[in-house]
């Protein structure tokens, strides 16, 4: 059967930079095997197949896969595919006005609004389905931390910020540098890593307020060898997972606050992810993340 698919550069206004994400549309059919085969097959960071909603009152229903493995909730492909979605199925409705998108992930449902101005790049944001949370369990000291990103562990640290692990869905170890510096100097050691994922997840987001365009809040990289990703240029999920930490060691005051957050730069893709966090009595009552969007390939999938 052939199955229309695209790319998509997502967390970026231009072509060939940002987090590239494959969309395959119509993939009912498919089964688990031949979701993960086609997902390697790209060999994209992730994929996500379009499939029809269990309700119909909802806009669709994806599954997100990495090379390796399936996802229950990543941020980078729901922008994505909720952009690929409305400009698909309303294009003329979304040039004259915003469209709400409902997307079924395994964690729930995800909320989107989609809006495309003329001229500009299409955008996209969601509410966090699940507030993030700190996750239980041991955390490696500094040194194993160090030893795996290949710095030293007194690059480690900086205000109030420490090694943590939250989820807000998907696990993340964030591990706060002091500098830009030491931001670029990361780099896995494969055999440091598998020790390291014997005590944390093996998922590590590092982030600096070091960063390389005026007015951002961080700069960050992250790295998950282990689920087929050598390095990812940007990633949703962990910075909804970092608004955990941000409200834990940063403890912003009551309102709303917009954070801009730099990945990829490292990687020649920079990606901006927007972050927005509402505090309410000291502590986060709702987040959502947003970014732009463009279409770099449309095509035909036989599977």
């Amino acid at each position: 059967m052939r199955r229309r698919f695209q790319t998509l550069d997502v967390f970026t206004d231009t072509p060939l930079a940002g987090n590239p994400l494959a969309v395959v549309h119509d993939a009912g059919g498919l089964d688990d095997g031949q979701m993960q085969a086609i997902a390697r097959e790209f060999n994209l960071s992730e994929t996500v197949f379009v499939l029809d909603p269990h309700y119909p009152v909802n806009t669709a229903r994806l599954r997100i896969f990495t090379p390796s493995a399936e996802l229950p909730f990543a941020g980078h492909p729901t922008i994505g595919a909720a952009i690929a979605i409305a400009q698909a199925r309303a294009p003329d409705l979304l040039a004259r006005s915003s469209l709400r998108v409902v997307l079924e992930e395994k964690i729930g449902d995800v909320i989107c609004d989609v809006m495309q101005k003329r001229g500009s790049a299409a955008w996209a944001s969601f509410e966090l389905p699940l507030l993030p949370h700190e996750v239980d369990g041991p955390m490696a000291d500094a040194a194993a931390l160090a030893a795996a990103l290949s710095i030293l562990p007194d690059d480690i640290g900086f205000d109030d910020h420490v090694p943590s692990r939250y989820s807000a869905g998907v696990s993340f170890t964030f591990v706060p540098l002091k500098t830009r510096a030491a931001i670029a100097q990361a780099k896995p050691d494969l055999k440091a890593w598998a020790d390291l994922a014997q005590t944390s997840n093996s998922s590590v987001f590092i982030y600096a307020p070091e960063v390389d365009q005026e007015g951002h809040a961080f700069s960050a990289r992250m790295f998950a060898p282990l689920l087929g990703i050598a390095e990812d240029p940007a990633t949703g999920a962990a910075i909804a997972a970092l608004a955990g930490a941000i409200v834990a060691f940063d403890r912003p005051e009551d309102g709303e606050h917009s954070l801009m957050i730099e990945q990829g730069f490292d990687m020649g893709r920079g990606s901006l992810i927007h972050l927005t966090l509402h505090i309410e009595h000291g502590r986060l009552a709702k987040a959502s993340i947003g970014g732009s969007a463009v279409v770099v390939q449309d095509g035909t999938l036989s599977a």
